[in-house]
């Protein structure tokens, strides 16, 4: 099996050349470059900083230092989802994260557990790149689903037509990716997987187990926030 090559700095700097001619034609189309220069430079600041953080974790193999890791991951990616709705964030912010946990939770249990059988189950190397997958999509769908919500009630619509809309614009992107993947795309664990050597067949299971655990914890965790909304609707 080969292993891949690392890649050089210096032959990294060429992909800025595509962003950069993004980042120009934000601005001269009246955009702003600023909000997306600013998050490339965040990326990039994190990913490198994660890298170390990363090492050490993965070191540690302890249950508690994982468990924090994953609170952490919740609290953050609930406060980046409601980033649509920045009026009623200190509002709604504990919803998310009840919704986050509660679908993205269950969906990473069951990917540790039943599926790869980890022994013990808090080994870091597996649960956090998996948590960091499952509560981003969870992310993602609480933040289109409070969006669209938002914007049909302030249109007068009834909770349950809201809540309906919501749903369904929260699950467009997930179900474009099943509906994509294999004809249009291979994901990012499974060319990562087939690049370093790994059969295909290999490869096709894990993504399977991918793109399932991406449908399930965005599903569950938009319905979990828009179904805790309903408590608004009585206050």
């Amino acid at each position: 099996m080969n292993n891949i090559q690392t890649i050089p700095l210096q032959n990294l700097a060429f992909i800025l050349i595509p962003v950069l001619a993004v980042l120009v034609i934000l601005f001269k189309w009246g955009q702003g470059a600023g909000h997306a220069s600013y998050a490339i430079l965040r990326m990039l600041v994190q990913l490198l900083l994660i890298g170390y953080v990363l090492n050490y974790l993965f070191a540690s193999n302890s249950a508690p230092v994982t468990l924090l890791i994953l609170a952490v991951m919740i609290i953050f990616s609930s406060w980046i989802a409601l980033g649509t709705v920045k009026s009623m964030r200190n509002k709604l912010l504990w919803k998310a994260m009840l919704a986050v946990l509660t679908g993205g939770g269950l969906t990473l249990w069951m990917v540790v557990q039943p599926v790869l059988e980890l022994h013990p189950w808090h080994q870091p190397r597996f649960v956090i790149p998996l948590a960091g997958m499952i509560f981003a999509s969870a992310m993602n769908s609480i933040s289109l689903a409070a969006d669209r919500f938002q914007a049909d009630k302030l249109n007068g619509a009834a909770y349950a037509e809201a809540r309906n809309r919501a749903l369904h614009t929260a699950m467009i992107p997930t179900i474009n990716g099943l509906l994509a993947v294999g004809l249009v795309s291979l994901p990012g664990m499974m060319t990562g997987q087939i690049l370093s050597g790994v059969s295909p067949f290999i490869a096709a299971r894990y993504q399977i187990m991918v793109m399932t655990m991406i449908f399930a914890a965005s599903g569950l965790s938009a319905a979990c926030f828009l179904s805790l909304l309903k408590t608004n609707e009585r206050n």
